[in-house]
């Protein structure tokens, strides 16, 4: 590209020092035919002005001007354009309704014209596009809101990465946000699914001991059940039930407009930052809803930069402007039937639920909840799990197969139901591994008196400490408080004999 300084050069050379258009050529280093015209240039300006200095300093200092060489697209026709702005307009259409996901591609838009006999690469499609793409639209206008206390909160979930027991699991916060005093409440959840949506809004009624008048959503699953038109929602039969029970309106957000609810958005983040960004790891799940629910009481006592005062202190204020709170609870519950197989389980998503072995092959009225899955028979409650939302897991507790190890004690050492309880099958290998019966009777007996694995452990333990000798049935029954009646027996038996030196034993031991 020749620049201004080398206009001046070929001019100053050719009429200072008198060199010939060649000679210029050659030191600059120049095409021949750029010299001339150049020199061509000059002397048509100069023959024409009238001011000659303007001209000669105008001149020179103006930077070469090239003509504009535009070729025509052979390929890229405004019939293709008009076809490709057909495919965009779609996506826009589709975008608008929330559907991002089934937007097409440029592969799907070149695949398409390819259809229609259209003789055009690959890579031209993805230039127009790109070309049309770049084309952005004015800014966007925010307006500023005021909020009246008690009038809005806002729900939004976020996922979260905690490592419980040194195995990493995803779980999902369930986050609401006052728009007035920006208090914060959270809980956390397995899955985002119908039944945690609903105990969400439960628990933070129930911590409110208030309604807000509306709630905002964006476009979950769980609360919009489908789109009608561009901007209408059909709301889901869970919001319905909480709209109902609750009597709050709702509103949902425009797609792709977290603006629209920015309190909860800046608050999932906010949370997940403060709580789990030092410490993601604990024992038990309990353990870390614990430490959120800590996290969240200093969150919403911190004062607010914008106003001075504590999210805590803005909502004691909107306390009196919240709606009544029902006087009773909304059952958040799915309830299924299901049969009890062979194994005596229940299964459900994949996973198997241990219920009484007297069940098999029987009807059993099943409640789902987030954490937890109750089964009934005859309206009595046989069995409670906690819900595991992994896949092909065995859920099962040993007092449900007692009856059936009375009739098959071989059945117990090998058993999946001992293995699945580490403290038990390592109780029976060191105390009870000849003694079957021994050890089924002491599990029945823990059963029927409804003593826990804990106390159980705990006895156990102390009569090791003690070092009256070995473990036996009798001497952990005493321990565990029997309270069962014996018979009269004669004196001077040898059963009688037996019996005392335990009991002394035993009362060593007390002692």
């Amino acid at each position: 590209m020749i620049s201004m300084y080398t206009k001046q050069e070929i001019i100053i050379k050719s009429y200072r020092e008198g060199k010939s258009q060649r000679a210029i050529s050659r030191e600059l280093q120049i095409s021949r035919k750029t010299v001339k015209k150049y020199i061509k240039d000059y002397e048509d300006k100069l023959q024409t002005a009238t001011d000659k200095p303007c001209v000669t300093a105008g001149y020179l200092s103006t930077a070469p001007a090239y003509k504009n060489r535009t070729t025509s697209k052979r390929k890229l026709t405004q019939e293709v354009q008009n076809e490709i702005d057909k495919y965009l307009e779609c996506n826009g259409d589709k975008k608008r309704q929330g559907l991002r996901k089934q937007m097409l591609k440029k592969v799907d838009i070149f695949e398409q014209l390819q259809l229609q006999g259209y003789e055009i690469g690959y890579t031209t499609v993805c230039n127009y596009i790109s070309s049309k793409e770049k084309t952005s639209p004015a800014k966007e206008a925010f307006i500023r809101q005021v909020y009246a206390p008690g009038s809005i909160c806002e729900f939004d979930w976020g996922e979260i990465k905690l490592k419980i027991k040194d195995k990493q699991e995803r779980f999902q916060l369930a986050v609401f946000t006052s728009a007035y005093s920006n208090y914060r409440h959270a809980v956390i959840y397995p899955r985002q699914d119908t039944l945690a949506f609903m105990e969400a809004h439960v628990s933070f009624f129930n911590a409110t001991k208030g309604v807000y008048h509306q709630m905002v959503y964006d476009n979950m699953r769980v609360a919009v059940s489908k789109f009608i038109g561009p901007n209408e929602k059909e709301p889901t039969h869970a919001l319905l039930q909480l709209r109902g029970h609750y009597q709050f309106t709702h509103r949902f957000c425009n797609a792709y407009r977290g603006n629209e609810k920015g309190h909860v958005e800046r608050s999932v983040e906010y949370i997940r930052r403060k709580a789990f960004g030092l410490k993601d790891r604990f024992e038990e799940l309990s353990d870390a809803e614990d430490y959120l629910r800590s996290v969240l009481d200093r969150l919403n006592n911190t004062t607010q930069k914008q106003n001075g005062r504590t999210a805590l202190q803005l909502f004691e204020e909107e306390k009196t402007a919240l709606g009544a709170l029902p006087e009773t609870s909304l059952t958040c519950s799915e309830q299924i039937q299901l049969r009890v197989d062979k194994y005596a389980t229940i299964s459900y998503r994949t996973n198997r639920y241990s219920v009484p072995d007297n069940l098999v092959g029987k009807f059993l009225e099943v409640h789902l909840l987030s954490h937890e899955i109750h089964v009934y028979s005859e309206n009595k409650r046989v069995a409670t799990h906690l819900r595991n939302y992994s896949k092909h897991q065995w859920i099962v507790s040993i007092e449900h197969y007692l009856e059936t190890f009375k009739q098959k004690p071989g059945a117990l050492p090998g058993s999946l139901v001992l293995a699945s309880n580490i403290y038990l099958k390592q109780l029976y290998l060191d105390y009870f591994q000849h003694e079957t019966r021994s050890f089924i009777e002491l599990l029945d007996y823990c059963r029927k008196y409804r003593i826990s694995g804990e106390k159980l452990e705990k006895s156990v333990f102390r009569l090791i400490s003690s070092g009256s000798g070995g473990i036996t049935v009798e001497k952990l029954k005493a321990l565990l408080g029997n309270t069962e009646s014996y018979h009269t027996i004669e004196e001077d038996s040898s059963i009688t004999q037996i019996s005392k030196t335990q009991l002394q034993e035993i009362a060593a031991l007390m002692n």
